[in-house]
């Protein structure tokens, strides 16, 4: 064919004046073009949840403090300082106190299994602090201390007795030592049921005491002759 005919053919292809326009309904047009919108390509700068969630509330905050700043000239800045104090003084008491996990002090008994020697609760407490496990060393030291006293007939054998009792108790025949033993129970209580992890600090206070106390010659309160 030569290339007249492939002009002439080509034009007869072509749109005339005559010929009605290629037209695509308007729903299926509206499905296409949002399934092409919906292609991840076109969302990759778009902000996360928490990045408009952001923006909400600092909007919000800004025209609060537009609105408060039209009613009374500096109120805006009065209150952004107050906010500024607010968060700084949660803060430190967050920093000070840590989280809240505290229950009642002395709300548990020493003693959760069968009777054991001050011996063999010293052995299980040297163990502990070897493995660097120090709050079951500490628990088991402070068990060592009372179940010493006990058998030296400082304090009486009874079962359910906390670590502030058996503190409480100890220290009328032992007043030199009051303040370690108090010391030593709310330890003791902390870790146990406080929710608070020991050290190798509190550890060695204890077991400090439990050597101070195996030497200590307790007070005599019986009648005097």
């Amino acid at each position: 064919m030569s290339t007249g005919g492939l002009i002439t053919t080509a034009a007869a292809l072509l749109p005339t004046a005559d010929t009605p326009p290629v037209t695509t309904p308007r729903d299926a047009a509206r499905e296409a073009a949002g399934r092409e919108l919906s292609k991840p390509l076109y969302h990759q700068d778009d902000p996360n949840l928490l990045d408009r969630a952001l923006a909400k509330v600092l909007a919000w905050l800004g025209d609060w403090l537009a609105s408060a700043s039209g009613a009374a000239p500096g109120v805006a800045i009065g209150l952004v300082v107050i906010l500024v104090l607010v968060v700084l003084a949660l803060a430190a008491l967050w920093w000070r106190l840590g989280t809240p996990r505290r229950t009642a002090t002395g709300a548990g008994t020493l003693f959760h299994d069968g009777i054991r020697s001050a011996a063999d609760h010293r052995t299980a407490a040297e163990a502990h602090a070897a493995a660097g496990r120090w709050t079951e060393a500490v628990q088991e030291r402070m068990r060592a201390v009372v179940r010493s006293l006990e058998e030296r007939t400082l304090l009486d054998p009874r079962p359910g007795r906390t670590a502030d009792e058996a503190a409480a108790e100890a220290a009328a025949s032992l007043p030199d030592h009051a303040g370690e033993l108090r010391a030593a129970a709310r330890t003791f209580d902390d870790v146990t049921y406080g929710g608070r992890t020991a050290d190798a600090d509190a550890y060695a206070r204890l077991r400090t005491l439990d050597l101070a106390l195996d030497r200590a010659r307790p007070l005599l309160t019986g009648p005097s002759a």
